[in-house]
């Protein structure tokens, strides 16, 4: 492990690439910095650039860093999400679409952006969006981790780390739903949908980058799960441990749990 300017600390677990930074703005910079590095160097070589993005508050100051950045490449970009609740009407103001549109899409002049419809059948709109994912390679996925360990809406119940499938229809854990409640995205649990679709853990891996933020102290516990627990799908983030392209971003909140043991 050793020190970096700008941050805490920086060290490697496993595979995994992790990065503490001075707090969560300063996570959300250093991580939309990479990242359009990353999307800058595959535009000079790509006439399309396929991209996933995380609807959640953890997500907002890198998705602010990034849209107010001009030298990406942005009408090179094929904008993807990586989940969406099922039964919301399309374009509800809470639905992922809808946070995504709002927080970056509308701001950025994309090559594309590719939504889910949440209130069509489950099935085949689960069918016509994995057909799109799998049209050609992802070139990167902004993701974070929810507080039971998650990726994407991949809850321990239901997560697959050889899923055959690219989309599918699940049922929330209630930790996701309180979460959802957490992060003030809704005001009761019992408005929460229930059942929602998600990329599966293989698709979310395959692609060349993985970059993950998780700030704040409610995710403290899932980050130490991930670094210091089994590999193993009770935590299904623990699996980014596998993933040398894959780098977590981390502040001093979300890290709190773990600090002792990084320094021993």
């Amino acid at each position: 492990m050793k020190k970096k300017e700008g941050m805490i600390l920086q060290f490697t677990m496993d595979q995994l690439t992790v990065k503490i930074l001075d707090n969560r703005q300063e996570l959300g910079i250093q991580a939309a910095k990479e990242a359009a590095a990353f999307l800058r160097k595959k535009g000079e070589t790509q006439s399309v650039i396929r991209v996933v993005f995380a609807a959640a508050p953890s997500q907002r100051e890198f998705l602010k860093t990034l849209r107010e950045d001009p030298s990406i490449p942005w009408t090179k970009i094929q904008a993807f999400h990586m989940d969406e609740y099922l039964g919301l009407p399309f374009g509800h103001p809470q639905s992922f679409g809808a946070y995504l549109t709002e927080e970056i899409f509308r701001h950025v002049p994309l090559g594309g952006v590719h939504l889910f419809r949440g209130d069509d059948d489950p099935q085949a709109e689960g069918a016509r969006y994995a057909k799109l994912l799998q049209e050609a390679p992802l070139d990167a996925v902004f993701l974070g981790i929810g507080e039971n360990g998650h990726l994407a809406f991949n809850d321990p119940p239901v997560a697959d780390f050889a899923d055959p499938q690219a989309v599918k229809i699940i049922t929330l854990e209630e930790t996701s739903r309180h979460q959802q409640v957490h992060d003030g995205c809704f005001a009761a649990l019992e408005d929460v949908p229930k059942e929602a679709l998600t990329l599966t853990i293989p698709i979310l891996l395959s692609a060349e980058r993985l970059f993950v933020m998780v700030p704040g102290p409610t995710k403290a516990k899932a980050v130490e799960r991930t670094l210091f627990g089994p590999v193993a799908t009770i935590c299904p983030a623990s699996i980014l441990r596998t993933c040398p392209q894959a780098t977590l971003y981390l502040d001093p909140e979300s890290s709190a749990l773990g600090q002792n043991r990084i320094k021993e």
